[in-house]
């Protein structure tokens, strides 16, 4: 019998990456699938403590297995940031922004930042937490690279346009979800969840 798992997410650019990892091994449910259209809190001040929190939230209202997933952009010359706080990165700069718009606020706010300065190393990094039979387990996913100026591609989302990975010439964004996914942060854990779930 194939296994169910809720994906704790209403981000449509991650539900549709980790489906094409997946494939048919899991049946993957949506918050929507649920019946799921809170809110979730991510209020902790690392990646791992937002994982965790939300999945928790999940399992604690419908006591289905589940897994949540929180990943950050951490630029070595800016002690790691924006880190945990890569989704919202320019809020208080910019509260009322449209939420369609907040992605290229994020990134342009990042390069702003960067702007004559040429250490650029940096890396992304995926957490997942899941919760199976009340049980927490954690997987992690990085991908190092640099950070580049002007943005390139148009694929992908959040800052895939000024992310290449060490060892390519493209961006995340400049990529394809089939490439993107054999070396990306979230495909890596991903990866780790699966091989979990399948004894391997």
């Amino acid at each position: 019998m194939l296994k169910k798992l809720v994906f704790a997410t209403n981000n449509q650019h991650k539900l549709e990456e980790i489906s094409a990892i997946v494939g048919n091994s899991i049946e993957l449910l949506s918050l929507k699938d649920i019946g799921c259209f809170d809110e979730i809190p991510e209020e902790q001040d690392t990646l791992e403590g937002n994982a965790i929190q939300k999945a928790e939230y999940i399992f604690q209202k419908y006591n289905l297995d589940c897994f949540a997933d929180d990943t950050g952009l951490e630029v070595e010359v800016l002690d790691n940031k924006p880190g945990v706080y890569s989704a919202r990165y320019s809020y208080y700069e910019f509260p009322n922004i449209p939420k369609e718009q907040r992605a290229e606020a994020n990134m342009q706010k990042l390069l702003r930042e960067l702007k004559g300065n040429n250490k650029r190393k940096a890396d992304f990094r995926t957490v997942i937490c899941l919760i199976e039979k009340g049980k927490q387990h954690l997987f992690e996913g990085k991908v190092e690279g640099e950070i580049i100026d002007p943005p390139r591609g148009m694929k992908g989302f959040g800052y895939d346009p000024i992310f290449v990975p060490d060892g390519y010439s493209t961006t995340f964004a400049e990529m394809d979800l089939i490439e993107k996914n054999k070396i990306s942060h979230r495909a890596i854990a991903i990866d780790k969840l699966s091989k979990y779930l399948k004894g391997l």
